[in-house]
């Protein structure tokens, strides 16, 4: 058994990305495993049979399967940048947000992005359902820099994947709404080096080999 947690990813998937930057911040190092979601390597299936990423199995053998409760464990054992303290709201006022984002956000993200797979929706009605949403994102940084208040938490940090996956569905769309607080908040996050440190790319991870020590020392 591994003395790191194991984490299982893909660089790519937003839901992977905001359990690497939880705990890319924490300093919590693991193993990570590069998985390419078109083979599943046998170790990601046997550790989560649902086979879906991001899945983090501790050393005790307790497997966390959904990114919020690894990024929640993450920030439990060490959280410098008190993003499980906003200093506006709280911790439970995050999660709802959340929620919404992966919720009907992400519903509506993916009848955007995807419209061949959801042929009985209406693209365009998806993406209006969409800018709605983003709209009372835009209206919450109209009365501070970040979700929550002055510095960048857990809610920044869980929603950002989403959106930053929803400019890039057409980026001119994107960048003629009226959302300026929005565009550099979102910005911001994608010059960060945080960002940029949880990006790198890595070859597949096969069974039976090492993965990579991450975050980097």
């Amino acid at each position: 058994m591994s003395a790191l947690p194991v984490l299982y990813s893909f660089r790519r998937c937003p839901y992977a990305m905001r359990a690497r930057l939880a705990l890319a911040v924490s300093g919590q190092r693991c193993e990570l495993r590069e998985v390419v979601l078109k083979a599943k390597p046998q170790g990601l299936l046997q550790a989560s049979p649902k086979g879906t990423v991001p899945v983090l199995v501790l050393p005790s053998g307790q497997v966390l399967e959904q990114s919020l409760d690894i990024m929640l464990w993450a920030l439990g054992q060490h959280d410098p940048q008190s993003w499980l303290h906003p200093s506006q709201g709280t911790q439970a006022e995050m999660q709802a947000l959340i929620a919404e984002c992966d919720g009907p956000f992400k519903q509506a993200l993916d009848r955007t992005k995807y419209p061949t797979r959801y042929p009985e929706c209406d693209p365009a009605y998806e993406r209006a359902q969409a800018a709605r949403w983003l709209g009372a994102l835009e209206a919450r940084l109209n009365e501070h820099p970040f979700l929550f208040g002055e510095h960048c938490a857990l809610a920044d940090m869980a929603i950002a994947p989403f959106v930053r996956q929803f400019a890039g569905v057409d980026p001119a769309w994107w960048q003629a709404q009226p959302w300026p607080r929005l565009q550099a908040w979102l910005a911001q996050w994608q010059a960060s080096s945080l960002l940029a440190s949880v990006m790198e790319k890595y070859p597949a991870w096969v069974d039976g080999e090492a993965g990579i020590t991450f975050p980097h020392a």
